[in-house]
């Protein structure tokens, strides 16, 4: 059985899930008590667990980040959230040179399992400091992990599996979806990570994305199908580890591969899969891989131009047609 939740609503359910299963887990971040959360996520968590569980913090990003990984040294996991992933760059150095480091600099004699979380990428209009997708400057470290879920099943499957790992997890969640409703199954559920979905089959493209840029995708394979165009949706949910097995084994149905992500084009996720793919799938391939990104400028104010920088739909079908050779560019 499932029901129908909320993203964030999912989020909420599997850190109550995890803390009452395990006491040793929390979650500490700005506004995540007192006013239930920035995006509503922690709603009702305060009075459940108390102030010693659900623990506000001041605007300090490198402070709260820090006493998470030294909680985490200890024996407790927290889930320490922020308000957007845009504020981790000032707890950047605790995230890579602690979090990341600890238990390879410490021969193994320390452990680091603890969740960051919160909101990633663009919102609506909120301008270029509070827009940046953040997810590859943290994919590229080793000793951490990334996952970016699109449906609020994997939302709570996702964040529960990485409540319970024993290393560093960072979960990217869209502001934009935190709203967007899905069904959850009932009862036990985590999702692997390092394991992608795809969500829609097809023959003549693979589309491959995460977090918003899946719910993009497939709205432009439901249009290019009126085409006759058949894309293969898949939804990566992991970034790190990556599942490039279900990806080669999509491009080796389809022969094309675009890649869609809301980061920018130099040296992002898109470029890491191109990568790979040309090495492991190289004689499956029929034409160049493409990607379709935001623009690669700071994010403008104006709603016209934000937009205009975003992946969208139209931008999506271009570059399939292009990889197809039925389009004019």
């Amino acid at each position: 059985m499932a029901r129908t939740l909320r993203f964030r609503e999912a989020l909420r359910e599997a850190m109550i899930e995890e803390m009452d299963r395990d006491e040793r887990v929390f979650l500490m971040g700005e506004e995540v008590g007192h006013y239930q959360g920035a995006y509503k996520v922690s709603e009702g968590m305060l009075d459940r667990f108390g102030d010693k569980r659900v623990v506000d913090t001041p605007i300090a990003e490198s402070g709260f980040a820090g006493i998470g990984v030294g909680a985490a040294m200890v024996g407790l996991r927290p889930i320490i959230e922020f308000m957007t992933w845009n504020f981790s760059a000032v707890a950047f150095d605790q995230i890579l040179n602690n979090a990341a480091k600890v238990r390879q600099m410490s021969g193994g004699q320390f452990e680091c399992p603890i969740v960051f979380r919160g909101p990633n990428a663009s919102a609506r209009q909120v301008g270029s400091q509070h827009s940046h997708a953040m997810e590859h400057f943290y994919a590229t470290v080793p000793g951490l992990k990334v996952v970016a879920p699109a449906f609020p099943a994997d939302a709570k499957g996702l964040l529960k599996t990485a409540i319970r790992d024993d290393n560093p997890v960072l979960v990217m969640e869209s502001e934009t979806l935190y709203a967007v409703k899905g069904d959850v199954p009932d009862g036990e559920h985590l999702v692997e990570l390092g394991r992608a979905h795809v969500v829609r089959p097809g023959r003549d493209v693979t589309l491959v994305a995460y977090s918003r840029m899946t719910h993009v995708a497939l709205e432009a394979a439901t249009d290019l199908e009126k085409e006759g165009v058949s894309a293969e949706v898949v939804d990566l949910r992991s970034l790190r580890p990556l599942d490039e097995g279900t990806i080669v084994a999509s491009v080796e149905r389809t022969h094309r591969l675009v890649v869609v992500h809301e980061g920018w084009p130099y040296g992002g996720v898109g470029a890491e899969i191109a990568d790979r793919v040309q090495r492991l799938a190289f004689d499956a391939l029929d034409a160049p891989i493409l990607r379709v990104t935001t623009l690669d400028v700071p994010m403008p104010y104006s709603a016209k131009l934000e937009q205009a920088c975003m992946p969208q739909r139209d931008r999506v079908i271009d570059a399939v047609r292009r990889t197809l050779a039925r389009g004019t560019n």
